[in-house]
């Protein structure tokens, strides 16, 4: 069993112990999310970048149901998604900054060439693989990229 698994689940219990009823169902989601990750693949154990991958799709989740509710104006399920969202990112390594991400697209920028907008896609795509594992957001790294064409 990963670290990260390992802290998830103490944290799970500690939750449970403390009756910390937000933590609590996040992480029970979260958990769940784990165990479907466990069972399409057919492994026992994740390693930690398979379960950072969970964790990021699980946030990427909590960021689009916010973004929703911001539209629906519905305040009372805003509230639930946000605290979940901080729950979980609690998880994740720290972001990168900006400035990284557009000295890695430099580098990939010039090995690359693209000569239009259409090969953006092969940019985006090197520059998501040189930081994989990394708490990076690829709407930044499309929006650096379009920036440049």
């Amino acid at each position: 069993m990963g670290a990260l698994l390992e802290k998830i689940q103490s944290d799970l219990q500690s939750a449970m112990k403390a009756r910390r009823t937000a933590e609590l169902e996040a992480l029970r989601l979260l958990k769940s999310d784990l165990q479907y990750e466990m069972n399409k693949t057919g492994v026992r154990d994740l390693d930690d970048e398979k379960v950072l991958a969970v964790i990021k799709t699980a946030c990427k989740k909590r960021k689009d149901s916010i973004a929703e509710f911001e539209r629906a104006n519905r305040p009372e399920l805003l509230q639930k998604e946000k605290d979940e969202y901080e729950i979980l990112s609690k998880y994740l390594p720290a972001a990168i900054s900006e400035a990284e991400v557009k000295a890695v697209l430099d580098e990939v920028w010039l090995e690359v060439k693209p000569a239009t907008a259409a090969e953006s896609g092969k940019v985006i795509g090197k520059v998501m693989a040189r930081l994989k594992g990394q708490n990076v957001d690829g709407a930044l790294v499309k929006k650096l990229v379009q920036e440049r064409f």
